[in-house]
């Protein structure tokens, strides 16, 4: 398949609906974040590991659901997830990381070439199905700029262990206004499936976080008079897991280079049939 250059513009990019969104990129017309567009739609992040590791990640995701929300599942060795709509994991998301032995070695664009007929892949709801909501309702989420990532934050929270599966929380962290707070925690409480409301709000210590400019990954945001850090679960807690692992291959989208799925956003978490 051509993987082709030109790239439109995020800003052109957010009314464009879900699947000609997902047909852009599965073209490789557009390489960019995808934090904003789709809105109303399900963002998911994809892990994929040989099936030999399958079961034990399955389950990891099971007793982790904050970090680890499981919204899709691939049968082995097929690349598609019916259960998110016309999904096919290795073109579908912008970018995509590839380790070995837990190191980053490469970034690309799709992973056709990589496929590998005993893979396994799974699919992780993404905080960033949210953020569209919380504007709406009129919470101020600031930029970080183009090419910038959230900050994101190895904590002392101890995961369930599974297998070679397991390690701390990774948390994502925003700067919310004060009289913000709680109409965040409500309203992300209704995202279960894009690691729902926060972990944390306030202190960063209490949670085992030392210094909120010094990210372990993504950017530093300073905390800006009348607000305060808020910590949501993040999934970057499965590639840090995967890491630790130390497999011989594993792949995950970049962070911000999620898959749009056809999912509706705000769907129950007992709709969600992962097969």
């Amino acid at each position: 398949m051509a993987r082709h250059t030109t790239s439109p513009i995020h800003e052109d990019l957010r009314l464009v609906d879900a699947d000609r969104l997902r047909r852009l990129v599965r073209m490789g017309a557009y390489e960019g974040h995808t934090g904003g567009l789709a809105r109303g739609k399900l963002q998911a992040n994809v892990v994929v590991v040989p099936r030999s590791f399958a079961c034990d990640f399955h389950q990891f995701c099971v007793r982790n659901p904050k970090p680890c929300p499981l919204v899709g599942v691939s049968r082995a060795g097929s690349p598609l997830v019916p259960a998110l709509g016309d999904i096919d994991v290795r073109t579908d998301a912008p970018q995509y990381n590839i380790y070995h032995f837990g190191e980053l070695i490469r970034q690309k664009t799709d992973i056709i070439d990589l496929w590998q007929d005993d893979f396994a892949a799974f699919a992780l709801g993404s905080s960033l199905t949210v953020e569209p909501t919380l504007a709406e309702k009129g919470v101020k989420l600031r930029r970080l700029g183009r090419g910038k990532a959230s900050p994101k934050f190895r904590t002392r929270i101890k995961t369930s262990r599974v297998g070679p599966f397991g390690g701390e929380m990774v948390v994502s962290m925003r700067p919310i206004r004060l009289c913000d707070v709680d109409k965040v925690r409500v309203l992300t409480a209704r995202f279960p499936h894009a690691h729902g409301s926060p972990v944390h709000v306030g202190e960063p210590s209490i949670i085992g976080i030392d210094d909120l400019m010094a990210p372990d990954w993504g950017d530093a945001v300073e905390i800006m008079e009348n607000e305060v850090p808020v910590f949501w679960a993040s999934s970057i807690t499965a590639q840090d897991a995967l890491a630790r692992a130390e497999l011989a291959i594993s792949i995950m989208v970049s962070p911000g280079h999620m898959m749009i799925t056809d999912v509706d956003a705000r769907a129950d978490a007992g709709t969600f049939k992962v097969y």
